[in-house]
């Protein structure tokens, strides 16, 4: 067994991918918004050298005792897209956009990686199984992305995303439950591997990380989604109209997270704000900002609850 040491340009892009994810983690930024730059920054490293593709991508034989010193393809692979299309990022992207931002708010960065790059590597492997000792490359982040959507599916079946679902030979885009959208792509890649479609898509690659995300939530996270009660909903009368209005907020726990001025002027605009959507994402906003008063990471916050991953800090507002 020999290494194959790849040329400098390959180096670089395993270097970027390291070298993101700590960023990430150092300077608070969303796993999700980084792993989306590393993904299109290495797209143009490998547009301008494709080398990189068939250096760091994934071929099923590298499982084999001969091959197996390549076997670190299998993560550095899910960083890797075509380059004869734009679309195979482009459709990775924006599904991984409504998904993930929305996911790693609920459940945090560290999770997110984790569950990201494990189901990368199961959707690598159930692809391996029907492919046994293949040469044939196999690049991008489809099946880290469907694990991203089994575990969101199994931990919060009831939150919202906006998703791209396939209407005869066109997509349109549609707010849609996650576990709808869980069990409609299921259906489809299922039907696409029993009728043995040839289309260059690892189709058994999707399904594989589908279920493997799954099985990650139920043990990292639980059905969180199931326990969380919805957020109670007042009705006033302007005139002849109903319009709904949501539970007055708490701004003497919000002033906890007012640790810097910028904080303190959003806070203030919150307050004073009388449309309820603007308001609604100004405090999105702030939210997003805030970060644990102990340990100084980003925090969480789903339906009115606030708090750490590493349980540094809870509120309610």
């Amino acid at each position: 067994m020999e290494l194959m040491i790849p040329s400098i340009v390959s180096l670089l892009c395993i270097l970027i991918i390291i070298g993101g994810i700590i960023f990430a983690f150092v300077k608070k930024i969303m796993m999700t918004y980084v792993l989306i730059i590393v993904d299109f920054i290495i797209f143009v490293v490998s547009f301008l050298n494709p080398i990189v593709i068939y250096e760091l991508g994934f071929r099923p034989e590298y499982l084999s005792i001969d091959q197996f010193p390549q076997v670190y393809t299998i993560i550095t692979s899910m960083f890797l897209h075509s380059t004869v299309s734009p679309l195979h990022i482009i459709g990775n992207v924006i599904v991984f956009l409504f998904m993930g931002i929305a996911f790693e708010q609920r459940i945090g960065m560290k999770n997110l990686l984790v569950i990201y790059l494990l189901t990368g590597v199961c959707g690598a492997l159930a692809h391996t199984v029907l492919n046994l000792g293949s040469t044939t490359i196999l690049i991008g982040a489809s099946g880290a992305i469907f694990g991203i959507l089994g575990a969101f599916a199994y931990s919060y079946p009831r939150d919202e995303v906006v998703m791209p679902i396939p209407l005869l030979f066109i997509m349109i885009f549609r707010r849609i439950k996650v576990i709808y959208a869980a069990i409609l792509f299921a259906v489809l890649e299922t039907v696409i591997v029993l009728y043995g479609y040839q289309d260059n898509t690892a189709h058994f690659a999707h399904l594989g990380g589908l279920l493997s995300g799954v099985i990650l939530a139920s043990a990292l996270i639980g059905r969180q989604g199931e326990k969380i009660s919805q957020t109670p909903i007042a009705t006033v009368s302007y005139g002849q109209s109903p319009v709904q209005q949501k539970k007055q907020i708490d701004y003497f726990n919000l002033k906890k997270l007012a640790t810097t001025q910028e904080l303190k002027e959003l806070l203030d605009r919150i307050e004073n704000e009388t449309v309820l959507q603007v308001r609604d994402i100004w405090l999105d906003h702030f939210l997003e900002k805030t970060v644990c008063p102990k340990c100084g990471k980003s925090l969480n916050h789903y339906n009115r609850k606030i708090w750490c991953e590493d349980k540094h800090f809870f509120t309610e507002y």
